[in-house]
């Protein structure tokens, strides 16, 4: 089976010098238009397809991302696996800016954002106990260390809605909960891969100590922007390395997820209802 590596991040993995037969692809969803136009190119024998997740020149802001048409768009291309670059808050002292976090664990703190493709007709329960491909997982932080990362194997991102960082106060109550990073964009990105089978992972690139630390200065949108040219390139290596050694999707518990999870009886769904899923649960029959 030929791999398809779906990649959500940055603006600058798809300048990639190792990235070839490059093209723009627009792709129409039920949900509206992802981000922007999927680049797609191929690195080695692996097919990638590239999101930019706050579209060209940085325009949309995290709580108004549509993660929906941004997972519907890649799983329509073919992905197989998905990766996301994201930058993150340190929440440990061992976790200094422009080390890498290869997360396992999610908590939700989003609170505007639409976070599964079932509804208005369709209600599906998909397990979620272990919400990162342990296999995915395992072969980003073998790419990451192969790509010379400071790499920290597993941890717990809280992901806040933003577009504001954090109080003092509340940076102070994450710490308590023993997080490892915090960021603004992986939810519901990561629970919408789960409904649409995808064996994802999370790649964390930590930019600062958010505001708990008091030897350092408080988190400000020039520092982040100064480590994130710096992880910017490590962030290109680690998918050239993934790129060739991507797990076998049989292997993640995100490979037939929806088998028991959709409890919508079959003729009670409606027309138009499967027609906007039909890209994930097919057309199906509606007699």
């Amino acid at each position: 089976m030929s791999h398809v590596l779906g990649v959500i991040g940055g603006s600058g993995i798809y300048q990639m010098s190792a990235l070839s037969d490059v093209e723009e692809r627009p792709v129409e969803t039920p949900f509206g238009d992802p981000s922007d136009k999927i680049i797609t190119g191929r690195l080695g024998d692996t097919k990638l397809l590239f999101v930019p997740r706050h579209g060209r020149g940085h325009k949309i802001p995290p709580h108004q991302i549509n993660y929906r048409a941004n997972i519907c768009a890649l799983k329509k291309l073919g992905a197989t696996h998905v990766v996301s670059l994201t930058a993150v808050g340190s929440m440990k002292e061992e976790i200094e800016p422009g080390h890498v976090v290869i997360v396992d664990q999610y908590i939700d703190l989003t609170k505007r954002r639409v976070s599964t493709f079932f509804e208005d007709g369709i209600a599906a329960h998909v397990m979620f106990a272990d919400p990162v491909c342990p296999a995915m997982a395992k072969a980003v932080t073998t790419a990451a260390r192969t790509a010379k990362a400071t790499v920290h194997s597993g941890g717990t991102y809280v992901c806040m809605e933003g577009p504001q960082f954090s109080t003092r106060a509340e940076s102070r109550v994450y710490r308590s909960w023993e997080v490892s990073v915090i960021g603004m964009t992986a939810m519901p990105e990561a629970k919408l891969a789960r409904e649409a089978e995808l064996p994802y992972a999370t790649v964390a690139l930590a930019t600062d100590y958010d505001c708990w630390h008091e030897g350092e200065d408080d988190v400000s949108v020039e520092a982040v922007l100064e480590v994130l040219g710096k992880n910017s390139a490590m962030a290109q290596r680690i998918v050239v390395e993934l790129a060739e050694n991507l797990p076998d999707p049989a292997l993640s518990p995100a490979t037939g997820a929806l088998k028991y999870a959709m409890i919508t009886s079959p003729d009670a769904i409606e027309a138009t209802a499967r027609q906007r899923l039909s890209w994930l649960i097919g057309e199906g029959d509606e007699s």
